[in-house]
């Protein structure tokens, strides 16, 4: 089991007693300090995550950047961090406008995205600046040449379905025949013609994105081609879309073999002059941050349930397309009494399951329990079921450590009734 330091931050470490150490902090003393549960994120293997990128991006094709997949974690502090990286940033609706310009972001380094952009979505990105809008339908470019005042332009891309079928969970596949997401190659042939035609809209490329968790390099790379067949741009988003490492099984390619790869389909099919975008976001915050629970109840039976003060509240993932997670109880990861168990939440649902079978060293009520790997859409997708307080986000880094967002109060749940 002591292996199973190697799924949490990087620069993660056991002290002398066992004790997880995460960006310098005891686990203990941000347990004691923030309360559980907390989710904590190493500050320096974000940041060392986001300059990998950026690095290799730009020694393989020059005229490019990286834009962060904000719905990955669309908290401000992160989206700032990526901000001071040199990074740009994806946003995916309103609320990830607004904290992408707190963050600090200038506005045309944002790239807007969304398969059923609303009036007040468009009206706000055309209000910030945004750069570019990744136009997915045609209700987009009436919605845009609506609002995009006489005189100026909006730069937008058109999203492709390039009918690449990676091998991950269908809830995050996007590239496939019959996705909901942009148009199939003729459909962008004719909107493509209509963009060029208007006088509010400047057309400036294409956009494909493939899907999430993808741990095989071979499907970017085939999805390239069918980009380039639509003609030559200026500008080509090739998404994202590169998977994490969650559990033992997982091997996902490093960032040099999936840009390998991606970049090499690019040399081959596009433009030499063009800038090429690529937007990454569950592999670049996944394993940065970390997620740290107290135990209430152990019921030893045929199945041994150990269950925590958290759950689908704050980790749906594994609810909403079965992501297997690893887990270990802090300050013993080995040692006596491995048990084999399931760990489980508190909220009033079978399906609030967090680790379906995994050994922990001799549970019991108030140990502190770590699950790795929490940084990428436990933030973004969680919930107040069951009347559930949405839990902190503490920043760590050089034995130091921060709020960047506070726990909900009870009061903040009751704060929008209106009766």
């Amino acid at each position: 089991m002591s292996d199973l330091l190697s799924l949490f931050p990087a620069g993660s470490s056991l002290d002398d007693d066992g004790m997880l150490v995460v960006g310098g902090c005891r686990a203990d003393a941000l347990a004691a300090d923030f309360g559980t549960p907390v989710l904590v994120v190493a500050e320096a293997a974000l940041r060392s995550r986001a300059r990998e990128y950026r690095d290799e991006l730009t020694a393989r094709w020059p005229n490019s950047r990286v834009v962060f997949a904000s719905k990955a974690f669309p908290c401000t502090a992160v989206q700032r961090v990526m901000v001071e990286e040199g990074l740009g940033l994806d946003v995916a609706g309103g609320g990830e406008i607004l904290t992408a310009v707190k963050a600090g972001i200038d506005p045309a380094l944002i790239v807007l995205h969304g398969n059923a952009k609303t009036d007040e979505e468009i009206a706000l990105a055309v209000e910030h600046g945004v750069g570019i809008v990744a136009v997915d339908n045609s209700d987009d470019v009436d919605r845009l040449e609506a609002t995009v005042p006489a005189g100026q332009a909006q730069d937008v891309l058109v999203r492709i379905i390039p009918g690449v079928t990676a091998d991950t969970h269908s809830h995050v596949l996007t590239g496939h025949e019959g996705s909901k997401f942009g148009l199939a190659p003729p459909d962008a042939a004719r909107l493509i013609q209509r963009i060029e035609h208007s006088p509010r809209l400047r057309m400036r490329g294409l956009h494909v994105h493939i899907g999430s968790q993808i741990l095989d390099v071979e499907p970017f790379a085939e999805s390239v081609a069918p980009v380039a067949r639509l003609g030559e741009f200026e500008v080509y988003d090739l998404g994202g879309g590169l998977g994490a490492r969650y559990t033992w099984a997982d091997e996902p390619p490093t960032v040099a073999a999936y840009l390998d790869a991606l970049i090499g389909a690019a040399h081959q099919h596009l433009p030499a002059q063009a800038q090429l975008i690529i937007e990454p976001g569950r592999s670049m915050v996944a394993t940065a941050a970390t997620t740290i629970y107290r135990v209430t109840t152990v019921k030893r039976g045929r199945i041994i349930f150990v269950a925590v003060d958290g759950g689908m509240g704050d980790n749906l993932e594994v609810a909403l397309f079965q992501q297997r997670f690893e887990a270990g109880i802090i300050g013993r990861f080995d040692g006596p009494g491995l048990e084999n168990v399931t760990v489980v939440g508190r909220h009033c649902e079978s399906g609030d399951v967090l680790v379906d079978g995994v050994p922990l060293a001799d549970p019991h009520v108030g140990d502190l329990l770590a699950v790795p790997a929490t940084g990428a859409y436990c933030y973004t997708m969680a919930n107040n079921y069951n009347g559930n307080r949405r839990i902190p986000v503490a920043f760590a880094k050089d034995g130091r450590a921060r709020f960047v967002v506070r726990r909900e109060t009870w009061n903040d749940l009751i704060a929008r009734d209106v009766d």
